[in-house]
């Protein structure tokens, strides 16, 4: 089976599943942040099919905390190769499928447990805020980028 390169997409955010829980603090940091810049400088990344987030669970909880209907994220086949799975810190190794099943199960990790890296190059890719927002669709935003980005209703579920 061959993997597909990452996928950028605007993911809704009421189907992504955490896996780590996050520091409110850092939240609110980030939110003002995002808020005061206008813009998310950084996609999430999302495992295609199971919409578990592999890495930006603050951006995410920032968004959420902003009232953002959709998240910026690159797709990845998280079975593929190109994304490996470590800890940030000493402890057992944790499994691609632990990864998945924790976070169906809201069974989740302290924050900055898993460290999710790619063998692949991605292009910078900042997404404005408003292209976000709930009413983003009826003020007539598009993603900036047709031909690789798309608005997912549900992305993986192929």
């Amino acid at each position: 089976m061959s993997a597909r390169h990452p996928e950028f997409a605007l993911v809704p955010i009421a189907q992504l599943h955490a896996h780590e829980r996050i520091d409110g603090r850092d939240v609110a940091k980030l939110a003002a942040k995002i808020r005061n810049e206008g813009m998310v400088s950084d996609p999430v990344w999302v495992a295609r099919g199971s919409l578990v987030v592999l890495n930006g669970h603050h951006r995410v909880a920032a968004l959420r905390r902003l009232g953002a209907a959709r998240v910026p994220a690159w797709i990845f086949d998280y079975d593929a190769e190109i994304v490996r799975l470590g800890r940030w810190s000493p402890g057992p190794e944790i499994s691609k499928s632990e990864v998945v099943r924790r976070a169906k199960g809201g069974e989740l990790y302290p924050p900055k447990t898993t460290r999710h890296e790619i063998g692949v190059e991605l292009p910078h890719r900042p997404t404005p805020l408003a292209e976000l927002m709930p009413d983003a669709r009826a003020r007539g935003y598009r993603s900036s980028e047709p031909s690789r980005g798309r608005d997912a209703g549900a992305p993986g579920a192929e």
